[in-house]
């Protein structure tokens, strides 16, 4: 059997059993300037921790976005990638305008709401995202994963908010109610509230299971199943 019919096979066969976690858990990005980058992501606001060095000739800092699993390193002699290399680095949010707007009171320069017309939402500047073409403003019916706004670092690494209300069926463990960190709990409570009251005004009373409602809401979005009525 060819190589290429053994692999086939291989890629075909589900998975019965995880008996070990693969963790996505740091991705390094090239700078050239590490002052300067430290005080780039220091000013977005995210967690510093760790600034180790030896010598002259090894620096790495480490920093974890707000709600994330996964960090970023940087530093001398870290990679040997060119500084600005780094494209197309993903952070989901559930509020896009919120994220942005908080870049925008950090003083970091941010795109405006875009959406794409293909698999790939690229703009002019990100040439590295080839095969789509951006649109302005958000996704109109602001479906999941389809808004976006970019902003780089000193060096040109280019990143993008992506924003993602309701996960698609296996994207999450167990019955769905995972949540990265408080504000997306949150946010999963502001929209299961509009929409029971919507649902109370149209069955025209005050319903006393409120909180189940709310619970069967935030299970089904996360899960990407019919939301309740």
């Amino acid at each position: 059997m060819a190589t290429l019919e053994i692999d086939r096979d291989a890629a075909a066969k589900p998975l019965t059993s995880r008996s070990i976690d693969l963790k996505l858990e740091v991705i390094v990005i090239p700078v050239s300037d590490v002052d300067r980058a430290k005080a780039f992501y220091t000013r977005l606001g995210w967690r510093l921790d760790a600034d180790f060095a030896s010598g002259d000739e090894w620096r790495v800092i480490q920093f974890t976005p707000p709600g994330s699993a996964c960090s970023v390193i940087f530093g001398k002699n870290v990679t040997p990638s060119a500084p600005g290399s780094a494209r197309g680095l993903y952070l989901i949010v559930s509020d896009l305008e919120a994220a942005r707007q908080d870049l925008l009171d950090r003083g970091i320069e941010v795109s405006e709401p875009f959406h794409g017309a293909g698999d790939v939402h690229a703009g002019r500047d990100e040439p590295y995202l080839f095969g789509s073409v951006r649109i302005s403003g958000a996704d109109p019916k602001r479906g999941s994963y389809g808004s976006f706004v970019s902003f780089s670092d000193p060096d040109g690494n280019g990143w993008l908010f992506q924003e993602v209300t309701t996960r698609l069926p296996g994207r999450i463990a167990g019955d769905g109610t995972t949540f990265a960190s408080q504000a997306e709990l949150a946010a999963a409570l502001r929209r299961a509230a509009a929409a029971h009251g919507e649902h109370e005004m149209r069955t025209g009373g005050h319903d006393e299971n409120w909180a189940d409602w709310y619970a069967d809401y935030i299970v089904r979005e996360q899960a990407g199943q019919p939301l309740p009525s």
